[in-house]
């Protein structure tokens, strides 16, 4: 069973829980557009809410191009609260490992990291977090879900 997350145009629902350092354990929901143009190169838009809690939205923008041996992928993601980060991919047999650091003058040391794992087809579980320096801030934990292949119009 090959990963359908990133590797295939779909679109995705996520539903989980948000937990920021000294906070509580929060809802978040949101929906994943993935997206290929006819070269190596993928694009995804990424929108969470967090329906119970007044928190504001994160928009994540990626663009990436997978590497020629096809277990790899680098991007760019523009987030709407670290701003300009730059990442890359390892795609495994049952997983999807990320990890991301933010670009520019950034003194805090930030970065970040993503594991998907697949259940399904359909399916995978999500466990991400952001560092600044050594330290987590936050974390969340989601299940993402495809909702339809992404037909382009």
């Amino acid at each position: 069973m090959a990963h359908t997350f990133i590797l295939e145009s779909g679109k995705w629902n996520i539903a989980g829980n948000w937990l920021e350092r000294n906070g509580m354990l929060i809802t978040v929901k949101g929906k994943t557009i993935v997206t290929w143009d006819r070269t190596d190169w993928f694009s995804m838009v990424t929108k969470l809410i967090f329906p119970t809690q007044d928190h504001e939205e994160i928009i994540l923008q990626y663009r990436g191009r997978l590497d020629s041996d096809e277990r790899r992928y680098t991007f760019l993601l523009q987030h709407s609260e670290l701003g300009k980060v730059e990442g890359e991919g390892w795609l495994g047999v049952d997983s999807i490992i990320q990890r991301y650091w933010v670009l520019g003058n950034d003194a805090q040391r930030r970065s970040g990291f993503e594991t998907l794992r697949r259940l399904d087809e359909e399916r995978y579980y999500s466990n991400s977090g952001v560092l600044t320096g050594l330290s987590l801030v936050s974390a969340m934990e989601a299940t993402i879900e495809r909702i339809e292949p992404y037909a382009e119009s």
